[in-house]
This record gives C-alpha cells, structure tokens and sequence, in this order.
C-alpha cells in the first residue's frame, strides 16, 4: 500500500486506528523494558490502595501504543519524528482496556520541495469512547517531488 506524502495530506484530515487491548504481559514487559516497577503498574495490593483500586498501565505505555497504533492511521512517508508537545494523561489506561488511536492533521507548513512539516493532533481512546491521553505530535514528510526524485534515482 502506497504511503501519503505531504501532497497527499489537508488540514482536517482524520484517521481513526484499528483497536488494541492493553494486556498485563504488555505492563510486565514495559516495566521490565523501562526499570519502571512502580508497585501503582505491577503490584495488585499496593495499588488496590490507590486512588484507582486497581493496577493502571504506565502512562508512556500508552503514549506508545498511541504512537504505534497512529503510524499506519494514515501510513504517510515520514521522514523524521520532530516532537511531541501538550500531551496530557487525562484518564488511567487499565489492564484489558481496548484502545485505538485518532488522529487529525492540525497544521501543514511547506519546508521547501522534499518534505513538509505536519503537526497532528491524536488522541488515545478507551473503548467507552474516552479520550485518555491527547496532544500533538509534529513529523517531517516527504513531498511528491521527494518521491519522484527518489523513483528516477531508482530507475537509473
């Protein structure tokens, strides 16, 4: 499947991700990637004491998920990944959640003829619907004049 180039893209533009389930081998496996074994992620009586009663998932696990769930909603040919700005952690991500991933094109900013800049709002969605983390994520990508480029390099 062909990727979208900057061309390709319009402010308004909104994709919505297929959905994945959060399961307790992912917390497992992030605390263990992370160091992060912070008993409110991996110990059920410590964190039944807790504001939620219950483990919750880090909170950058889900700003992973988001950024993986995203990259295929839309696949676009990006060049770089330049930042990420205002994300907010609005609701806890629970083990057995099923979250997807929406995304909109907020602002395009041309950075001359191979790529352009794209800002993107996205949103992380549980499966009542709500939104529990959200900010922008700002990216490089290739223009159509890149990919012709690259096609005549190619058939040289």
């Amino acid at each position: 499947m062909p990727r979208l180039q900057f061309d390709d893209l319009q402010i308004g533009d909104n994709w919505k991700s297929q959905a994945r389930t959060i399961t307790e081998t992912d917390v497992v496996n992030f605390a263990c990637l992370t160091g992060d074994f912070d008993p409110l992620h991996v110990d059920r009586e410590s964190a039944a004491n807790a504001p939620f009663g219950r483990p919750v998932a880090h909170g950058l696990l889900g700003l992973a998920y988001l950024a993986g769930l995203g990259s295929n909603a839309p696949s676009v040919h990006t060049v770089a990944f330049l930042g990420i700005k205002d994300w907010r952690f609005q609701e806890p991500v629970f083990v057995g959640d099923t979250v997807h991933a929406v995304t909109r094109v907020v602002v395009m900013t041309s950075a001359g003829r191979r790529i352009g800049r794209v800002t993107w709002h996205r949103e992380l969605v549980n499966q009542d619907g709500e939104v529990v983390q959200s900010g922008t994520f700002e990216t490089a990508v290739a223009t159509a004049a890149s990919q012709a480029t690259r096609l005549r390099k190619q058939a040289a």
